[in-house]
């Protein structure tokens, strides 16, 4: 026991260790985590931002040469080169018919915007940021659109900067150099939880909407926490949302990683602790055993002492040194009065106290030990009637009286094997094994006879009013059973008290 008791600590010691550092390590990465994303998400504002003004200095530019072709074409190519993270930039006149764009080798000049959302950004003449959409040329983009007014107000167009999701862009200039050997790494989602940048490029346009933490971002949330990606794989994951758009930036380190020198420090820890084990443990059994040896003999025999025939033995136990005299004397003292209290409590814990029949309890126990063996029986429920006017009149200690005359009238009159059950307030059941409803109906009209031709303690006789019913031809289960017995009762009751009803089994229909 000793031994064990010392493995078990060390046991608990090392694993207590593990947990703790695993869980310390969660932490600093899910902290980690969580500093990159918003410090991403920061970084991503600013860009677009940067980026949102770029494009209002341009439109300012050409607010009034929108006529002038070769405006334009220097216009697109100086913010191309400028916002390098745009994929392509084009001017387009109010109706979308593209008046310049860059780089040249797309040939977007003279091309009409025909894509719906390009349509719709072009129609809401303010700026706009889409989620990912296909154009016309067939490339999944993202577009900032920025519109364009003359001077006198009236809308001309639109500069369009657009980001093309499977190259490099945006989100590469800022983002693509947070990879790291620990496995960490950034994906950006939309604002319809769809992967518009992540390392894995075969990945981008995946709706990963499903994601705990990508309806975090999708409710303004930001923060940190364990997850089981789209792929099943645990990871610690950071994220943070784009205040400018509805997108959210995800910074996540596979759990397996960040864990995994764990396993190598309890190693470590274990191995020194294993001498210093070994010679604890001996030492401990060295001394356990000269000091228990003298008490085996206490201890074989306390085996058998729970039983009062036991006792006997202990006391003639030869306790020849002090410390197991004590003991010996301490034992005899201490199982007579456990064998005391055990008895005491099984009455008490069975028992009503006031009448001294069975209580609930034990009538619960009974009916359902009774109906698991499939066993026949019958119950007798009954009621004190007018039992209200007895303590009204006499006062609740004469009542207590009556229900200590009715107990014993009931145990007087039943059979042997019968049980008598105080139900609670006035209401007594009875129980009778392999007994018919018939039967039980006859003994329960033996004992309101009885009853009511014996003087009660009040100075007049007491009735009753009775309800009987049978398992398992009435009921199916003990509630059943008792509810039918108790509306037999009440129809007792109904006309016109002191008699007994057996129970019609359809009342439970």
């Amino acid at each position: 026991l000793i031994s064990l008791a010392f493995l078990l600590s060390v046991a608990s010691s090392l694993y207590s260790s593990y947990q703790r550092s695993i869980d310390l390590l969660e932490e600093q990465s899910l902290e980690k985590n969580r500093v990159y994303a918003l410090k991403l998400s920061q970084t991503a504002n600013l860009f677009l931002d940067h980026s949102i003004k770029i494009l209002d200095y341009s439109a300012s530019q050409i607010a009034d040469q929108m006529d002038d072709e070769e405006a334009l074409n220097n216009e697109v190519n100086r913010l191309f080169h400028q916002q390098s993270s745009f994929n392509s930039v084009v001017i387009a006149n109010s109706e979308g018919l593209m008046l310049a764009g860059a780089p040249g080798q797309y040939r977007l000049k003279g091309k009409t915007i025909t894509s719906k959302e390009g349509i719709e950004q072009l129609k809401k003449q303010q700026l706009t940021i889409s989620d990912p959409y296909r154009a016309s040329t067939g490339k999944l983009l993202i577009t900032v659109s920025y519109p364009v007014f003359s001077s006198d107000g009236q809308y001309k167009g639109s500069v369009i900067g657009s980001i093309y999701i499977h190259e490099s862009n945006f989100f590469e200039a800022i983002l693509g150099e947070h990879q790291y050997q620990d496995g960490t790494y950034v994906y950006v989602v939309d604002s319809k939880g769809r992967l518009i940048y992540h390392f894995d490029k075969s990945r981008l346009g995946e709706d990963v909407s499903k994601n705990k933490v990508v309806q975090r971002i999708g409710q303004g949330e930001s923060g940190a926490q364990p997850v089981t990606n789209m792929l099943n794989e645990e990871m610690l994951a950071g994220f943070s949302p784009l205040e400018k758009v509805k997108w959210g930036v995800v910074v996540q380190t596979p759990r397996e990683i960040a864990i995994h020198s764990v396993g190598k420090q309890v190693l470590t820890i274990f191995y020194f602790e294993i001498p210093l084990l070994l010679i604890s443990i001996i030492i401990v059994i060295v001394l356990a055993t000269k000091i228990t040896k003298p008490l085996q003999q206490i201890a074989t025999l306390t085996e058998n002492s729970i039983k009062d025939s036991e006792m006997g033995n202990l006391k003639g136990l030869n306790a020849w040194y002090y410390e197991a005299s004590q003991i010996k004397k301490a034992l005899i003292q201490s199982l007579s009065f456990l064998h005391g209290q055990v008895s005491t409590l099984k009455d008490e814990n069975s028992t009503d106290p006031l009448t001294k029949l069975m209580n609930r309890r034990s009538l619960d126990t009974i009916l359902q030990s009774w109906t698991n063996q499939g066993k026949m029986y019958a119950v007798i429920m009954l009621d004190i009637d007018y039992f209200k006017s007895i303590n009204d009149t006499y006062g609740h200690a004469m009542g207590d009286e009556v229900l200590r005359f009715l107990s014993l009238q009931m145990r007087n009159t039943v059979r042997e094997q019968d049980i008598c059950c105080r139900y609670g307030g006035e209401e007594f059941i009875i129980l009778l094994p392999d007994t018919g409803v018939k039967d039980a109906y006859e003994i329960a009209e033996q004992l309101r006879r009885k009853v009511e031709g014996t003087i009660s303690p009040s100075g007049k006789p007491v009735t009753f009013s009775g309800g009987t019913a049978g398992f398992p031809k009435q009921a199916a289960n003990p509630e059943d059973l008792i509810e039918l017995a108790d509306r037999a009762l009440y129809e007792a009751k109904s006309l016109g008290r002191n008699q007994v009803v057996i129970a019609n089994s359809n009342n439970l229909l």
